[in-house]
């Protein structure tokens, strides 16, 4: 239905578009007889004309456009294709097997009274299995048989895709005639059966293939989190081990106090921070966060915090950024990368010299006569360890001043969402609680942001390791 009001519409606009365009291009054609062909010209009704018909292409453009969105949203949004709309916006936020399992008993099974089988197809480990819900006469066999019958015919080398079945479990090509739809995964196999399938417009089925493929891949990610962190002993090591790589206390260095907040996901994190003097004046800080979560974003990790700390020259930025960089590649880790800030604090010239290697939130709360403001230390490299570096990556500069707070933060602190999945990072309130904290003590200022974090996130489970690192510069010492 969708499809082809949708085509109807185009058909509709372009023929009234050419009408008019037909109308006002004879309208403009010579009406008097032609004396002396060397002065008549055609310019002007071509002329017209061309920018009459390039005005309708991009009126019908506009029309159909926005008329294909309002039709999307009727279509998709009334009738029983407002069942499956709901439980696709649903699963957009599903994070587990528990939330998936959530909406199908509150969407697909209360609302919209299907029937859903969810199985691993090759071990045929069922993952749910909706109790007694089959409707009565909707197949022709019992409701084991129907089931094993799926199973057989759709095996473990079934290609992934949406596949429509009939009541004998046989496929159709028209979701009209079937009773029941499969969407097949890498080898996961998600049935929903109703007796009226005919009622659902066919557009939506493949919106809830995207939709169920994103689910898979999140779900993966976190079951794979939570089985390391449910890991014994030997995770517990690797956790201790992991933070012995972070600095147990700050050092006190003259003029920069320093404070820090390290909240992991799981045991092992892809966070790391780190504040190592360089002499009386400069100080060496950094913060990252590898990609990925585990075992191997914590070697990455444990790697980078080693390169560092071995590496004599600590003034030399893009040195050590390189250093980092070949040895994360030496690594031969698929798809792990980091992204980091470094810095040296120099107290005597009252500036900070940086490498922003893609980390999206270090900043500089400063005051101004209007009020505390915020200053970006923004990007001036790619991510590293995983595409070639410029050898010539510039090192960017910014003033410091008697109480400037320096703020660097990991993204799960700026992409921290609320019930309305709206991201911290995006709001005033995240932008107005800097500001109003920016005075305070470098530890209260970590302490109110951290407290932001989690009254904001509800009580919703975090998704990412929460990781601060804050510089607070001081007054001058006075001499004798």
């Amino acid at each position: 239905m969708y499809k082809t009001r949708r085509r109807a519409a185009l058909i509709v606009i372009n023929i009234v578009a050419a009408i008019i365009f037909i109308v006002v291009a004879i309208s403009l054609a010579p009406q008097t007889k032609i004396n002396d062909y060397r002065i008549y010209s055609n310019f002007f009704p071509i002329a017209v004309t061309s920018v009459l018909f390039g005005m309708l292409v991009f009126a019908s453009v506009s029309i159909y456009n926005n008329y294909k969105e309002k039709l999307e949203r009727q279509i998709m949004g009334s009738g029983a294709t407002a069942y499956f709309t709901e439980f696709i916006d649903k699963l957009r936020f599903c994070y587990s097997l528990e939330d998936f399992y959530r909406i199908i008993g509150d969407v697909l099974e209360l609302k919209a009274d299907c029937s859903v089988f969810y199985v691993e197809s090759v071990t045929n480990y069922t993952f749910y299995n909706s109790p007694n819900r089959l409707v009565a006469g909707t197949f022709n066999q019992n409701r084991s048989d129907m089931l094993n019958k799926l199973i057989e015919n759709f095996d473990g080398d079934w290609p992934d895709g949406i596949f429509f079945f009939d009541e004998d479990c046989g496929l159709v090509s028209d979701s009209r005639t079937s009773r029941g739809v499969l969407f097949s995964n890498c080898g996961e196999h998600f049935y929903i059966f109703c007796r009226y399938m005919y009622l659902f417009d066919p557009d939506v089925f493949p919106k809830i293939f995207e939709e169920f493929v994103r689910f898979q891949n999140r779900s993966r990610i976190i079951n794979d989190l939570s089985e390391i962190s449910d890991l014994s002993r030997e995770w517990s090591q690797l956790a201790d081990t992991q933070r012995s790589f972070l600095p147990a206390t700050l050092p006190t260095v003259e003029r920069v106090k320093f404070a820090a907040y390290f909240r992991p996901l799981i045991n092992v994190s892809g966070d790391y921070y780190t504040v190592l003097p360089i002499d009386e004046h400069k100080t060496f800080i950094m913060l990252g966060d590898v990609s990925g979560k585990g075992m191997a974003a914590a070697l990455v990790m444990g790697l980078v915090m080693n390169t560092v700390k071995i590496r004599e020259d600590k003034e030399d930025l893009v040195g050590m950024i390189h250093a980092i960089d070949e040895a994360i590649k030496s690594m031969h880790l698929q798809d792990k990368y980091t992204v980091l800030f470094m810095g040296i604090i120099d107290t005597e010239k009252m500036r900070i010299r940086y490498i922003n290697a893609s980390m999206s939130d270090p900043i500089i709360i400063t005051k101004s006569p209007e009020g505390y403001r915020i200053k970006p230390l923004s990007s001036n490299c790619s991510i590293v360890g995983i595409i070639p570096l410029d050898d010539d990556i510039p090192i960017a500069e910014q003033r410091l001043f008697s109480g400037d707070m320096i703020l660097m933060a990991s993204d799960g602190v700026s992409e921290v969402m609320n019930e309305d999945k709206v991201e911290l990072g995006d709001t005033q309130l995240y932008t107005d609680t800097i500001k109003a904290s920016a005075g305070k003590d470098p530890q209260e200022f970590i302490n109110d942001i951290a407290n932001l974090v989690m009254e904001y996130n509800g009580d919703s489970r975090l998704h990412d390791d929460v990781t601060m690192l804050a510089a607070k510069i001081g007054p001058t010492s006075q001499k004798k």
